[in-house]
């Protein structure tokens, strides 16, 4: 029996998620939106669909996928004519299944099912699915074999969640993209400082940030690193401290913590020595008024082996 699926909600995880299983040979019967213009353009790019009412996709899937803002997810399923045999599933990462309580107090199976992607291009997220997790939150056995049925179709990875966990899975995704974005908000004012545009800051970084993210998932994180941390360059790193110490206290600690991070990473027998690195840790704990009033003859000489950061540029750990 072919599974009949609509979607509630047009944005763009709904425009990269119903082509997708459409394009598996899915059968999307049907498409709602707060919106009428948005599910009039997403129903048309697949076969078989119609753009109607949030009540008539109720009525005419058997799986409904709520793709809405999290904030609506309860509203929108307490005014809907679930049915046993039916199952109501978010799309959520970070809403527990109580938003859909309604649903099941007429019969229907509830879920969640939240791809691990990043849907602000929905035509090249839909490039990115393949291989990407798919965080899945049921208590329904049946419905949990439909979900893991779709995520195979989809090439997504299952990752069984369970409420109380949502929110650590949904901070661990936020720092992982958008706070990726942060940190590289701050790298790029600092090259705008060069006399660099906004635009041409980012562009510069770019290549730089996708080295990194293609070292990390080829070598582990550890083995990415690179730059001062990494070689156990002490005076490197006081003088990038004593430069964020200019751009305020906020991004000193941040810059400071960040280098911690990288100093935790390391395995007691990865370089640098014990020496070089009780260097870097003495220079974290420094507080930023005694940072900012040390000028160069107080920064701290480099760690054996390593050369003057006035030297050409040298070979660094990749």
């Amino acid at each position: 029996m072919t599974l009949r699926i609509a979607f509630i909600g047009a944005g763009r995880l709904a425009q990269c998620l119903a082509p997708a299983l459409a394009e598996q040979g899915e059968a999307i019967v049907a498409v709602a939106s707060r919106d009428p213009a948005s599910a009039q353009r997403l129903a048309a790019q697949l076969p078989g669909s119609h753009a109607i009412t949030p009540e008539r996709c109720v009525a005419q899937a058997d799986l409904v996928f709520l793709s809405t803002p999290d904030d609506a997810i309860a509203s929108l399923t307490a005014r809907l004519p679930w049915r046993p045999g039916q199952a109501a599933v978010h799309c959520s990462g970070a809403t527990g299944l109580g938003a859909l309580a309604s649903a099941r107090a007429l019969g229907a199976a509830v879920g969640g099912f939240h791809p691990l992607q990043i849907f602000s291009d929905p035509r090249s997220a839909r490039e990115r699915l393949a291989g990407s997790l798919v965080a899945i939150e049921t208590a329904d056995d049946a419905l949990r074999a439909q979900l893991l049925r779709l995520a195979g179709r989809l090439r997504l990875q299952p990752l069984a969640i369970r409420g109380e966990q949502r929110a650590a899975y949904h901070a661990a995704a936020n720092i992982a993209a958008s706070g990726l974005l942060a940190v590289l908000s701050e790298a790029s004012q600092l090259f705008e400082s060069l006399g660099l545009g906004p635009q041409e800051a980012l562009a510069a970084l770019m290549p730089l940030s996708r080295g990194a993210l293609d070292a990390a998932s080829q070598r582990g994180l550890a083995g990415a690193l690179a730059g001062p941390v990494a070689r156990g360059d002490a005076q490197v790193l006081a003088a990038h401290l004593q430069v964020m110490s200019g751009r305020g206290e906020a991004a000193l600690a941040q810059y400071r913590w960040l280098c911690q991070r990288q100093l935790d990473l390391l395995a007691p027998e990865d370089r640098p020595g014990p020496a070089q690195r009780e260097a870097l840790q003495a220079l974290l704990a420094r507080d930023r008024q005694g940072l900012a009033g040390a000028g160069p003859a107080a920064l701290p000489a480099s760690g054996p082996g390593t050369p003057d950061t006035a030297e050409a540029p040298r070979a660094v750990r990749s």
